[in-house]
């Protein structure tokens, strides 16, 4: 792992969005082998998003990088979506993919696949036209700042959504709670919150560049997310294999919760 924690200008002056795509979110590496740490993902979103009471008008996607898998289950249960990334060329990739501009990373393979889980793998063309249309804002955010999207005050929404993000925004445990007490201020008392989180993770590697990860255990995150008013509602962990050289991630962690009423 880097021996000092990667920071937000590290993000800004050097995460090659491109690079990060073709390395992680195609369904079979360059030597063939199937993306199992993606299908996982996608197998457990849709199983999270298929729980009873995860729908509503809006969804804010915290952190979305410059991926849309994330969306793909979730857009048939929510009218709109906001999503919030700090470093600004991810936010220049999603609007490129939005836009359908030359040059856009290819995400129908990802798009079947998932249309496969839900029963019909020709609907992908229509599943991606409604993440286009339903995905109505892509935001600066920052989780470390108490309102992420100052200046920008986003009235509170149904679902937040984080995949693969805090661990690697928040330098300590600390800095990790705090950022789910400002992301969790972002939901409606009784909304919910999604999350995928690797566990055991220090670093994550592509295009000759290492990233730092927050070494966290299920205890941890279940603690913090509790401890941002919201009760757990479900989770599970899912090994993952070791021998991938890109990262040392153990396990991955996908958890639901719901927002508890404000004591006032």
């Amino acid at each position: 792992a880097p021996a000092v924690f990667t920071g937000v200008d590290v993000y800004q002056s050097s995460f090659n969005p491109q690079e990060y795509l073709k390395e992680f979110y195609t369904l079979s590496d360059s030597q063939g082998q199937p993306n199992t740490f993606l299908m996982e993902n996608l197998k457990i979103l849709f199983k999270m998003f298929s729980l009873d009471g995860l729908r509503g008008d809006t969804l804010i996607d915290v952190g979305c990088g410059p991926t849309i898998y994330q969306l793909l289950s979730a857009c048939e249960h929510f009218q709109e979506i906001i999503a919030l990334d700090y470093t600004d060329q991810n936010r220049r990739e999603l609007e490129k993919w939005l836009k359908n501009e030359p040059g856009a990373f290819d995400w129908k393979p990802v798009v079947e696949y998932v249309c496969e889980l839900e029963g019909d793998r020709e609907k992908w063309a229509e599943k991606q036209e409604k993440v286009r249309k339903k995905l109505r804002q892509v935001l600066k955010c920052d989780v470390t700042k108490a309102n992420p999207t100052d200046p920008v005050s986003l009235p509170p929404a149904d679902c937040i959504v984080s995949t693969l993000c805090l661990e690697a925004a928040c330098k300590d445990l600390d800095t990790f709670r705090s950022a789910l007490k400002h992301i969790g201020a972002l939901v409606k008392p009784g909304g919910h919150l999604v999350m995928v989180t690797v566990l055991r993770e220090t670093y994550y590697a592509f295009n000759k560049q290492v990233f730092s990860c927050l070494r966290l255990e299920k205890n941890m995150v279940e603690e913090a997310v509790e401890g941002a008013g919201f009760d757990v509602k479900f989770s599970e962990v899912q090994t993952y294999l070791p021998g991938d050289i890109r990262t040392d991630c153990e396990a991955v962690l996908s958890l639901v919760a719901r927002k508890l009423a404000s004591i006032t």
